[in-house]
């Protein structure tokens, strides 16, 4: 009874907090007593998805298209067209939600005893066990044709390939890494830090939203996801904006439609991102690293300030098969969504060769 509550409370919740958006098809799978890594469990998970395409009679056509940091199951969408490299008339696309985005099981969703800041410590490997079950025990697939991410979906690309390496055929990782690198932890920190200085946050236990702490935050975002120089030269008028306030706003406006704790919970797990936790290889990165048996395409962008190209060359080098091809864009860490029309076409042809390829 307990557990159909909680599941009734959450579908509610996640319909009130995200009916604005104007989304709908999205569904829900449901797991009961879910034990996370931390050793503490959920009652109810729920873990919210998306397909696209059919599921052909073999079973080997899906792709697991996992969501990024301020995303959902729609950030891939420009790549999945008839036309494109995620085409639906060729794969069965799964497009999933992270836990603590909002849709899947999160802060802002899950009844008490796990609401707000006192919702439990989650890893990347808490995601991948997850969508391991939707896709072995919803669509009884034991063989993917491959997981493509950006920024934490590539986390979770590059997680799935350590966790499960015989399942995907092949690993797409754009914009992300294997591992949070020491400077990304500290950016990430400044970005919390900006939203909990807010008086109104009150330790998670708001009334209503940090509205100042989440604009603080917006404005620390706008400085961190293009370049130096796209700044320089005014790029932001290819968003339609006018000026670099105009870009600081924009970021201001779209944090403030996410719930704190979310935020800082999802960034938290970000900030412990690496594959060397995965328990078989006690924190050793480079052996998780070249445990890797997958294809890889590891797309990072030349300008990216989340993630330095030489830390990810660093990864790349230790992963047995991979395929390191920089997006040689001025857009930063936002190429890697598709943010603008030459990144998207660079990123479609690349990923759809790839996937194409027999390697």
């Amino acid at each position: 009874m307990r557990n159909q509550v909680t599941k009734i409370f959450i579908l509610a919740t996640i319909l009130l907090s995200k009916i604005s958006l104007g989304d709908g098809g999205h569904q829900i799978f449901e797991i009961n007593d879910f034990k996370l890594e931390s050793g503490e469990i959920l009652p109810t998970a729920i873990l919210s998805y998306v397909t696209h395409g059919q599921l052909n009679g073999e079973k080997d056509n899906l792709i697991l298209v996992p969501s990024a940091y301020l995303g959902d199951h729609h950030g891939f969408d420009f790549l999945i067209e008839t036309d494109r490299a995620l085409s639906p008339e060729e794969y069965f696309i799964v497009a999933t939600d992270m836990f603590q985005n909002g849709y899947s099981s999160s802060p802002s969703n899950t009844p008490p005893p796990f609401d707000g800041p006192n919702f439990p410590t989650i890893e990347i490997r808490d995601n991948i066990q997850a969508q391991y079950r939707l896709l072995t025990e919803q669509f009884g697939v034991t063989n993917g044709a491959a997981v493509v991410g950006f920024s934490m979906g590539a986390q979770q690309a590059f997680q799935w390939a350590v966790s499960h390496p015989n399942f995907m055929k092949k690993t797409v990782g754009i914009c992300g890494s294997a591992i949070e690198h020491p400077h990304g932890v500290v950016r990430l920190e400044g970005f919390k830090s900006a939203i909990m200085a807010d008086s109104a946050y009150m330790n998670g236990f708001y009334n209503d939203p940090p509205s100042v702490g989440l604009e603080a935050g917006g404005t620390h975002w706008a400085a961190w996801g293009t370049s130096q120089e796209w700044f320089r030269l005014g790029m932001y008028r290819d968003m339609g904006l006018e000026s670099p306030d105009d870009f600081i706003e924009f970021f201001k406006n779209f944090v403030k439609t996410w719930d704190a704790n979310n935020l800082i919970a999802l960034a938290n797990t970000w900030q412990r991102n690496d594959v060397g936790k995965t328990p078989s290889f006690n924190g050793n990165s480079e052996a998780a690293l070249s445990s890797i048996k997958s294809s890889v395409l590891y797309m990072p962008c030349e300008t990216d300030q989340y993630f330095h190209i030489e830390a990810l060359r660093w990864e790349a080098e230790r992963i047995p098969n991979s395929n390191f091809v920089v997006i040689p864009s001025l857009w930063g860490h936002m190429a890697g969504g598709g943010s603008s029309e030459v990144d998207a076409n660079f990123i479609n042809n690349r990923v759809g060769s790839f996937l194409n390829s027999n390697d």
